[in-house]
């Protein structure tokens, strides 16, 4: 997956060393990204639009008495453009992630692969090294962005959160797009995104993490990933707003249900086909990335992630038109 001697050198993923109150931090240092992220996201899209969203958005948020609300808010006013709240609250990615031992099976290892059709998002990647509450935490992120969509706790777990399958309540996509997404106006719990950055600053270890991901109320379904430091440490959970199906052990999974009677329309590009080939990736803390190919590797390829929380190390590459974007990233805490 290198580049070829004709290609311009690929910039290196920023590592930022920041505080609990990570996406302001990171926003103030690369504010630049931050715009231009914004800018391709909402390319299109008129300015009244973007600013109707955003009121909806913050009567959401203000709704649920969300504690995150705040600092939006700063962050809002920092870029001085509209979108800041929407993109916050925004859930529309897709995912391919494993959960197993590493080779020597002495340790557990999670891979994840995000998917986004946001161009940019890989060029403007960062890795955010934040001093929390229950411990370090490594989230790869981007400036501003305030929750967590994949993050490595040395000495406690990995972690990543897939978009679920949407409902059918009607049948016809569109208009389920449209019932989900009043139903999500309506829920009063905490994003998914939000609850995952929760459990990096305050879950001690491994359980601690499987029993808040598992218990904790979410505004919309979701799927997390949950690696611990021990090889038999791999959970996949499956969420409704209420309800959890856990996984025990390793595995794959991707933007459907696993478990028998819960339907839905995947997403993303072929998640059977993405999941199916996932099983097979070795977990190896390889940069080369070797193993990456259609179908987990698409047009909305974003970002890939290999973590081993036991070891303290991370290996990551931003990605945009199924190419990479970045130098590959080798961190070790």
């Amino acid at each position: 997956m290198a580049p070829t001697a004709q290609s311009p050198r690929l910039a290196p993923i920023p590592v930022l060393d920041v505080g609990p109150s990570f996406p302001l931090e990171t926003l103030k240092l690369e504010e630049a990204r931050a715009h231009a992220l914004i800018q391709g996201a909402t390319r299109g899209v008129p300015p009244t639009a973007l600013k109707a969203l955003d009121a909806v958005s913050r009567r959401w948020l203000a709704k649920q008495d969300s504690v995150h609300l705040d600092e939006i808010d700063t962050i809002a006013r920092r870029l001085g453009r509209p979108g800041a709240y929407f993109l916050s609250v925004n859930y529309e990615w897709g995912c391919t992630c494993r959960v197993a031992p590493s080779p020597d099976s002495k340790s557990a290892r999670l891979i994840r692969v995000l998917d986004w059709v946001t161009p940019g998002l890989g060029r403007q990647v960062i890795a955010a090294r934040v001093a929390g509450a229950a411990g370090p935490f490594v989230t790869l992120t981007w400036p501003g962005y305030t929750g967590v969509l994949q993050a490595m706790a040395p000495g406690r777990f990995s972690a990543a959160l897939n978009q679920a399958p949407m409902r059918k309540p009607l049948g016809r996509y569109a208009l389920d797009w449209a019932v989900n997404r009043a139903r999500v106006w309506r829920m009063p719990h905490v994003t998914p995104a939000h609850l995952l950055r929760e459990v990096f600053e305050t879950a001690a270890d491994f359980n601690s993490a499987k029993t808040m991901l598992s218990e904790r109320a979410i505004s919309t379904p979701g799927i997390f990933s949950l690696a611990g430091v021990k090889p038999n440490e791999t959970v996949i959970i499956e969420r409704t707003e209420t309800e959890a199906r856990v996984h025990v052990g390793a595995n794959a999974t991707a933007n459907h249900w696993q478990t028998p009677g819960w339907r839905g329309h995947s997403r993303g590009v072929d998640s059977a086909g993405r999941a199916r080939q996932m099983h097979a990736v070795p977990t190896e803390l390889d940069p080369d990335l070797d193993w990456l190919e259609p179908p987990i590797l698409n047009a909305m390829t974003r970002l890939v992630m290999i973590a081993d929380a036991s070891e303290g190390r991370l290996v990551a590459q931003g990605f945009e038109s199924r190419h990479p974007a970045t130098e590959p990233l080798e961190l070790s805490t």
